[in-house]
């Protein structure tokens, strides 16, 4: 079953500071995207598609890829490499909404806002601390953006799954990519921050 916002530990949309990213440079991301709002119809699309499926979208990346690359699956463990089984079942279900709220919410101020503080959770600004764990103190960003590719290819057969016209899914897997694309940009500014205030 598809979690509900408000019963996700740590997710915290809309009740977060505010992004040093401004509106007016998320447009101009937008546009070195490409991401239109064709691109936000179609999110929408996708987003009726995923839904449903997360879980499952989840547990494909964690557990059939990230548990098989030991450099990326540390970033859940314990310093001393011991599975920290409730933080993984956390962060998995934020991870399961951050794939709905990619979808379906409106890319406003607090899209925004909410982006910069996943990437913040990331770093060794916030990382651990909304689950009170021990873990890697950081996710290194060019894991993330390494890792992004393989979200990208795995994420299509899913949009592929309720019987979509192949024109559809293209359209559809067209708009995740950029949006995708579009955070990564997001998320590195509060990487370059906390670098520069290291």
């Amino acid at each position: 079953m598809e979690p509900t916002s408000d019963s996700i530990p740590g997710y915290q949309y809309g009740a977060v500071p505010r992004s040093p990213v401004s509106m007016e440079e998320l447009e101009r991301l937008k546009i070195s995207a490409g991401f239109t709002a064709e691109e936000e119809h179609n999110l929408r699309l996708a987003g009726e598609v995923l839904r449903g499926q997360t879980k499952q979208i989840v547990d494909h990346w964690r557990a059939g890829i990230i548990a098989g690359i030991p450099h990326l699956a540390r970033h859940s463990w314990t310093p001393a490499g011991d599975p920290i089984p409730e933080y993984l079942a956390r962060s998995s279900r934020r991870f399961e909404q951050w794939i709905l709220d990619t979808c379906r919410r409106p890319y406003d101020q607090e899209w925004l806002d909410y982006q910069y503080e996943i990437a913040l959770r990331h770093t060794s600004a916030k990382k651990n601390q909304v689950d009170g764990v021990e873990s890697t103190p950081f996710v290194p960003l060019p894991d993330v953006i390494a890792f992004v590719g393989v979200m990208n290819e795995t994420i299509k057969p899913y949009l592929a799954a309720k019987g979509n016209s192949e024109l559809e899914v293209d359209e559809m897997h067209r708009a995740w990519c950029k949006s995708v694309q579009l955070q990564l940009a997001v998320w590195s500014r509060a990487y370059d921050r906390v670098n520069r205030e290291r």
